[in-house]
């Protein structure tokens, strides 16, 4: 370690912490901060990360403890720890395990800690959910509160173990193949076995629910399957939309013993309900009117299920946490790259799904050369001469849209086409009009949500076999989109400050690569406009996870204003 002044990182009362990306260590500091707390801004070299309750927990369920998290702080810390800071940590990370939840005789009872539970009885939205108060430290609850009382006690600030237990559901015949249907070895990578593992831990402290996080391309969709498999139940899986559906069904017919006949798709004008079920939030959430109770949210109860997985968990609609929270007795497992919530639910994700079980860094992943080595780079361009007026008189809402739409962007387009000409290469953007005019001047095809699935995945065919080597897509590709052999993506526009969303779309590259395994990231954003404070926003997952912007900018430039116009 090298002198104080050195040192990365600055922790303030507060439990903000400040890294200074310049210093000796902060890459070695950076890997340890992203396991307990969340980037929240970026200035320059300076990184804002926050230790929240919920960063602490995720850690703790992971075997981190205060000790540790005080000890890389001050490792890793130029000043001294601040004693507010240490004592927060040390007390939010204490309530760890402090309470929890098990079934006796077919009764639900709170046991903890009785200085908590004393805490806690001054409570009258906690008293709410309790029938007896059998000791000082164990009260029995109501029936069925099993998932709200984990909510609210989460939103008070005490997480509660749930060991309750689970019913085991309908049996099923599953195993893993060996060799796939295509003809592969099949085995999954040790990363991928301990995820199954952590998330399974029978009979131990909390066994049986919770989220693994795994970069983009890393094989959520295989942990998921073999989670399936050590189960041997029942499953429904829920997915962001038709096309990934379709992606789960195929491998699970590929990579199990399951047949045809034991797997079914809900979704569309399809209705299969069968051992293994395979449906969209979407279609849960549909209803006739917003006065109407939801269609197919009996879709949760028509099976006895052993095991429900939620992919891209960091998606969950409001209904679905509803209904989860009455199904807390049925196995759950959360699959995502990210637990980034823009909403702020990721109470409810924890609290309803479960704790993060296995998180895996990006870089990690990328070093082991199990998804591609990505490079970023932001490119800034000026705003177009005729619409600087105009920007300057519009409303904030009409600004950024003026310049995700700057026609500036189009040379910058061409001319990276031309780049990495052959290159199987994506453009994806916010708004329709903005495409749709790029895909006429271009001739590529455009894919949005107004595509019907059959052309859809006509042109997802194209693209993989070679035949389309450059692809313009909207919001609709951000998730669950098998493009496995997308080496260049070009980002025109985006949803605001989303770094859930950037994270996506980045992963669209990860997949691994022949050769050496390289993919190309560009955000092209409009300089000195709102676009640029948002692109920073967006920008933050990514930094966390130990990426690096290359920032260029690209001069006002006559010949460039023609070129743009004529494009």
């Amino acid at each position: 370690m090298h002198d104080l002044m050195d040192r990365p990182v600055i922790v303030q009362s507060d439990l903000l912490v400040l890294l200074d990306e310049r210093k000796p260590d902060a890459k070695q500091a950076r890997e340890k901060l992203v396991l307990f707390m969340d980037a929240v801004r970026r200035a320059g070299a300076i990184h804002t990360y926050r230790m929240t309750p919920l960063t602490l927990w995720n850690a703790a369920a992971t075997g981190i403890s205060a000790d540790d998290i005080v000890g890389w702080l001050t490792a890793y810390s130029r000043y001294e720890l601040p004693f507010q800071a240490e004592a927060r940590i040390r007390k939010l990370v204490g309530r760890y395990g402090k309470l929890w939840l098990s079934n006796d005789s077919d009764s639900l009872i709170l046991h903890g800690d009785e200085m908590i539970m004393d805490e806690l009885s001054g409570l009258a939205s906690i008293m709410d959910h309790v029938s007896v108060r059998l000791t000082r430290g164990s009260w029995k609850l109501n029936e069925e509160c099993r998932g709200s009382l984990k909510q609210e006690l989460t939103r008070l600030g005490y997480p509660v173990i749930d060991l309750a237990g689970y019913h085991a559901g309908e049996a099923l015949e599953v195993e893993l193949r060996k060799r796939t249907l295509r003809d592969r070895l099949f085995e999954l990578r040790d990363y991928q076995q301990s995820a199954v593992e952590h998330f399974y831990k029978e009979g131990t402290v909390q066994g049986g629910s919770g989220v693994i996080v795994l970069p983009c391309g890393a094989g959520k969709t295989i942990v998921g399957i073999a989670a399936l498999a050590r189960l041997g139940r029942a499953t429904l899986i829920l997915t962001s939309n038709s096309t990934s559906v379709k992606q789960w069904k195929d491998e699970l017919l590929d990579k199990t013993s399951l047949q045809d006949s034991d797997v079914g798709q809900y979704c569309g004008t399809l209705k299969q309900v069968r051992p293994v079920t395979v449906a969209t939030y979407n279609i849960l959430t549909h209803r006739k009117s917003k006065d109407m109770p939801f269609t197919h949210m009996k879709l949760f109860t028509e099976r006895d299920w052993g095991l429900i997985i939620y992919d891209e968990v960091h998606l969950l609609p409001a209904p679905v946490f509803r209904m989860t929270a009455d199904i807390q007795a049925t196995r759950r497992l959360g699959l995502t790259a990210t637990l980034v919530r823009e909403d702020g639910c990721a109470e409810d994700v924890y609290s309803l799904i479960g704790p993060k079980q296995f998180d895996m860094q990006w870089k990690t992943a990328e070093a082991s050369s199990h998804i591609a080595a990505v490079s970023c780079t932001e490119i800034k361009v000026p705003l177009h001469k005729n619409m600087s007026a105009l920007y300057a008189q519009a409303s904030a809402r009409a600004k950024l849209r003026m310049a995700a739409e700057n026609p500036e962007k189009y040379a910058i387009v061409k001319q990276l086409l031309q780049e990495h000409e052959g290159k199987p290469t994506l453009i994806i953007g916010q708004y329709l009009n903005q495409l749709n005019e790029l895909s006429a001047k271009l001739q590529v095809p455009l894919l949005t949500g107004e595509v019907p699935q059959q052309e859809r995945q006509k042109l997802y065919d194209r693209f993989k076999k070679g035949d389309l080597s450059v692809l313009i897509v909207s919001k609709v590709a951000n998730f669950a989109v098998d493009l496995p052999d997308a080496a260049v993506a070009i980002q025109l526009s985006g949803s605001f400050g989303s770094r859930q969303e950037e994270a996506q779309r980045i992963g669209r590259l990860l997949r691994p690569k022949s050769g050496n395994n390289q993919a190309w990231f560009y955000t092209i954003v409009t300089d000195q406009t709102k676009e640029t404070e948002f692109a920073m926003k967006r920008q933050l997952f990514m930094l966390e996870q130990g990426y690096h912007y290359e920032r260029v900018s690209v001069p006002c430039d006559e010949d460039k204003h023609e070129e743009a116009a004529a494009l």
